[in-house]
């Protein structure tokens, strides 16, 4: 039995999470912006009583923006970090904004195809695998290393007073 994962589009491709890294898929609400001058940081949403970073996959792999639509979700990810900007359980927990989200797939890990090589391009970084099913290609991200430290201090947990002014 191969790894389950999450599949979602972005830019008409498919991509993969592993299912383990979902914590859940969120109808689109737009995140309330802040004041970051880095178009990868989408906003902050609230999920579950915390408040959640939200990052722009589009921008983070250099696509054009789409007015979202009704398929538009986020992923909420829990991602193992060893970074200081981690929750009590080592984890960054974030929103990811996909175009849609697809089904659950089992793949095999030994039949998934290695990352071809593409110079030094950034996307190889966080590209763990390629997989495939029904002739289409799925790009399976590591999820690990899909944020930059830059980015990950960025979206570190900070306090919810401005959220929670706004619920009051």
């Amino acid at each position: 039995m191969g790894t389950q994962y999450l599949t979602f589009t972005l830019n008409d491709s498919l991509y993969a999470v592993e299912v383990l890294q979902v914590r859940e898929v969120l109808e689109y609400t737009p995140p309330q912006e802040l004041p970051c001058p880095d178009p990868v940081i989408a906003g902050l949403i609230r999920s579950r009583g915390q408040s959640i970073s939200v990052i722009n996959l589009r921008h983070k792999f250099g696509f054009e923006d789409v007015e979202p639509s009704s398929d538009t979700r986020i992923i909420v990810l829990e991602v193992p970090s060893d970074s200081a900007f981690c929750n009590e359980k080592g984890q960054m927990v974030f929103g990811a904004i996909a175009d849609s989200v697809n089904e659950v797939l089992d793949l095999d890990p030994t039949a998934e195809e290695h990352t071809p090589e593409v110079g030094h391009s950034l996307a190889s970084d966080f590209i763990s695998g390629i997989g495939s099913v029904d002739g289409k290609f799925i790009i399976i991200l590591n999820m690990d290393k899909v944020l930059s430290f830059e980015e990950q201090e960025k979206i570190a947990p900070t306090t919810d007073e401005h959220l929670d002014e706004e619920e009051e």
